[in-house]
């Protein structure tokens, strides 16, 4: 009767241990297939970290609600002292968006502007230096550090909201 017993308990201690080691592997089969889908994710988050332009939307945003918002509006949609930059932007890479930002002024010229004569064009300049002819709408920005530090973050935040990826409002840092 005792040895029937010891037979009983070694039975059931190697049938445990069966059930163990098979939970174990299944466990483990799980938790590959687990791993080769958190691998395939993370290339493709990779891929789509790769595809958005650099810097920071969040930090754009803040540039741009300090040095922008008085002509583009709060949502870089425009107002009546400055165009709507979204339609603008969906069209430039950030190399021209750079430039533009930083060395060059967008001249409102008038409707008939001085042709290839190099005096008519100082003369036209000139008028709109002193204000007497057309405007400046758009001052080169290469001189302000903030702007300079993070246009790259002004590209993003800008480029967000012309893709449609970034809503009107505050970026979530």
């Amino acid at each position: 009767m005792v040895t029937a017993s010891i037979d009983a308990l070694a039975k059931s201690g190697l049938r445990s241990q069966g059930a163990r080691i098979a939970t174990a592997v299944a466990s483990a089969l799980l938790l590959a297939g687990c791993t080769v889908q958190i691998q395939n994710r993370q290339a493709a988050d990779e891929m789509a970290q790769r595809a958005k332009p650099p810097g920071s939307v969040y930090t754009g945003w803040r540039v741009f609600q300090d040095k922008c918002v008085a002509c583009h509006g709060s949502d870089a949609t425009g107002t009546s002292r400055g165009p709507d930059l979204l339609p603008r932007v969906r069209q430039m890479g950030a190399r021209r968006f750079i430039g533009l930002v930083l060395r060059r002024y967008d001249w409102m010229l008038p409707p008939a502007p001085a042709g290839r004569d190099p005096a008519a064009l100082d003369a036209l300049t000139e008028d709109l230096l002193q204000g007497r002819q057309g405007e400046l709408t758009m001052p080169a920005w290469q001189g302000e550090p903030q702007v300079s530090a993070h246009v790259i973050d002004l590209f993003a935040y800008l480029s967000a909201r012309a893709q449609g990826t970034q809503g009107p409002g505050r970026p979530t840092p």
